[in-house]
């Protein structure tokens, strides 16, 4: 294996170890800094403490019967998640792109 193709794998495993913690950290970051994002984390949350059926369903195992009302509250919870998840994956992807420019450009190839 030659020198650059290592030091792209070693790279790669530095990012792949170093993944949770950014995941973490954009998290983090989108609940400080985006409002929409904020706003539906506060639903999530609310919707798991006035329902606490949902961590039922979405965290522990067994049988689950649901009301209409905890019903539309689960339906509401992932539809929150799923848009929270978007969001993510696409600060994510952004970051990416700044990572790389600013990789590139500190090792001189822009």
């Amino acid at each position: 294996m030659n020198a650059a193709h290592e030091s792209y794998y070693n790279l790669a495993e530095r990012i792949e170890d170093a993944y949770t913690e950014i995941d973490s950290k954009t998290c983090t970051d989108l609940r400080n800094n985006d409002s929409k994002y904020k706003q539906l984390w506060d639903e999530a949350v609310r919707l798991k403490t006035v329902f606490p059926i949902i961590v039922a369903v979405t965290e522990d195992e067994g049988k689950i019967s649901l009301s209409v009302e905890e019903h539309t509250a689960l339906v509401n919870y992932l539809s929150i998640k799923h848009d929270m998840e978007n969001i993510e994956r696409k600060q994510i992807y952004f970051r990416g792109h700044m990572d790389n420019y600013a990789y590139l450009k500190k090792i001189g190839a822009i």
